[in-house]
């Protein structure tokens, strides 16, 4: 009886465990969003690191690619970068406009 509650408990702590190491490395996960001085962005999936004026990152597909750190406006993590675009989205108004008011 007693080897089955510890054979138990030793499985729940392996599975705590398992548990906490893809919590801890899916954070980890997330990508970078390279945003250029002329408003387009880049995303990559590792951290740009800086190195002779230039930002190196790797792709979603592995590929190293480069940015020249002059073009670089900000650089910030994939979340934080999709809460920023929501809150600077502008209102949309449906008016009609005053000029197609004679039209209908």
């Amino acid at each position: 009886m007693e080897t089955s509650i510890e054979s138990v408990i030793a499985a729940a702590k392996k599975g705590l465990a398992l548990l906490a190491c893809i919590l801890v490395l899916g954070g980890c996960a997330s990508g970078y969003v390279i945003k250029l001085n002329n408003g387009s962005q880049i995303t990559g999936v590792s951290k740009p690191r800086l190195k002779d004026n230039t930002y190196y990152f790797k792709d979603a597909k592995g590929q190293e690619h480069s940015v020249s750190a002059g073009r670089v406006s900000q650089i910030a993590p994939a979340s934080m970068a999709r809460e920023e675009e929501k809150s600077h989205r502008p209102p949309q108004s449906h008016k009609r406009k005053w000029y197609l008011l004679w039209l209908a």
